[in-house]
């Protein structure tokens, strides 16, 4: 009866041990889901959107529907060729795609009045930007122009969020808003107001800030001017 007893239990330990490690896996693909923008799932996975659309041929990235499935790594390179002439030849998509040249950071300002509480990669928080302490319900600014490409509360941990696309290399993302003030596919000014503060973690009002580089998070205090 022990014996058995172990058994069922070694047994069950190691389903759950696959079930976690299936769990950390990173996902090769994702399914698109209606509401969801190519920034919004390059978002969520770390990603550069601009590398999403490439690896899936997707031209400008507007190209996506409900269903679809999106690669998140990208296509094989050349070494898939062959040249013996026995094997079919490299498809398209295996092809090795051009580099995109880096584009030049814009002159950032700071979105909203307050010192910096919380540091990048600091708690509390997601660690991928800073917490800018505040009030309830003050301004929150563009820190530089460009467009705006997602604004809404389907990402967990950012509450109210703002995504603005300043250039094919930068994004900025504006965090834990009492309310939006701008949509989807408006063009911002540099210190337009786009949203007004809300509640972060701790229930403290408090700007989340943080600007992406290729898809990275970057600390924000070294891109923004001392005051």
């Amino acid at each position: 009866m022990t014996s058995r007893l172990a058994t069922i239990v070694c047994l069950v330990l190691l389903i759950a041990s696959c079930g976690t490690a299936r769990w950390q896996d990173t996902p090769q693909t994702h399914i698109v889901r209606r509401g969801e923008t190519l920034f919004y799932i390059a978002w969520r996975y770390d990603k550069n959107p601009t590398d999403l659309a490439r690896w899936n041929r997707l031209g400008d990235g507007s190209l996506i529907y409900p269903g679809q499935v999106l690669r998140l790594t990208p296509p094989a390179g050349s070494a898939s060729r062959t040249t013996t002439g026995t094997r079919p030849a490299a498809r398209r998509e295996s092809r090795p795609l051009p580099d995109i040249p880096a584009q030049p950071a814009p002159k950032w300002s700071w979105p909203t009045q307050g010192r910096i509480n919380v540091d990048f990669r600091a708690k509390p928080g997601s660690g991928t930007g800073v917490l800018i302490d505040g009030r309830r319900g003050q301004a929150i600014n563009a820190a530089a122009s460009g467009r705006v490409v997602y604004a809404g509360d389907g990402l967990i941990g950012y509450g109210k969020l703002i995504i603005l696309k300043h250039n094919d290399t930068y994004l900025s993302a504006y965090g834990y808003n009492a309310s939006l003030l701008v949509r989807e596919g408006e063009q911002i000014v540099k210190g337009q107001q786009i949203a007004t503060m809300g509640e972060g973690p701790e229930r403290k009002a408090r700007l989340h800030f943080e600007i992406r580089r290729n898809g990275q998070p970057v600390n924000p205090r070294q891109h923004l001017p001392p005051r």
